[in-house]
């Protein structure tokens, strides 16, 4: 069974947040934490996360808002290898995350390379972070299969999501595809929690 490795977002995930729970639901899930979960250093970040996966030999990540962010800045690095696919969740946009929150982020630009691992995307219509058309847009430059899962905010407890089961069902369907290589592909939103 291949590790999962859990990044969150801005603040971290609290108490009571869906990924607090897949931490305590899911066998051989880990958290890649942060010093400093309020000003988080990317380049710390992305360092911890590679080493996080040179550990594990290979590992899924789930990711929340600024961890797909994280995610997303290993294409192209040599780590990427060792990701047999990313559930990334809720991604939050550079610009209106840096709106939201002055002074707590700088992750430069966002990151528009495609994802050399399967990837699922996954966000709701009235996000916050980033709009419909944004997800869309890095959903296509990821090259990931994105989801819209309906007037779900920001997918994070604000907006209803503790334990969130169609999150391990998500993560199912990325583990069954890339087990066979395959790109997944699919036309379908899916609006369930």
């Amino acid at each position: 069974m291949s590790d999962v490795l859990i990044l969150p977002g801005l603040f971290g995930s609290g108490e009571g947040h869906w990924q607090q729970h897949w931490l305590q639901d899911q066998p051989g899930s880990r958290c890649v934490a942060q010093d400093d979960w309020d000003h988080p250093d990317l380049d710390n970040w992305l360092r911890r996360l590679e080493g996080a996966l040179e550990e594990a030999g290979e590992a899924y990540l789930v990711a929340h808002s600024l961890g797909c962010l994280l995610a997303a800045r290993l294409a192209g690095r040599s780590a990427a290898r060792r990701v047999k696919g990313a559930l990334l969740v809720a991604p939050c946009d550079l610009l209106a995350t840096e709106n939201l929150h002055p002074g707590h982020i700088s992750f430069g630009g966002m990151p528009t390379a495609s994802l050399p691992f399967p990837s699922i995307v996954v966000g709701s219509m009235n996000d916050a972070y980033m709009t419909v058309d944004r997800l869309t847009l890095f959903g296509r430059l990821w090259k990931a299969e994105t989801r819209n899962i309906g007037l779900a905010g920001h997918i994070n407890v604000a907006s209803g999501f503790g334990r969130w089961r169609t999150g391990y069902r998500l993560l199912e369907a990325l583990k069954t595809r890339a087990g066979d290589g395959r790109r997944i592909v699919s036309t379908q939103p899916a609006y369930a929690m």
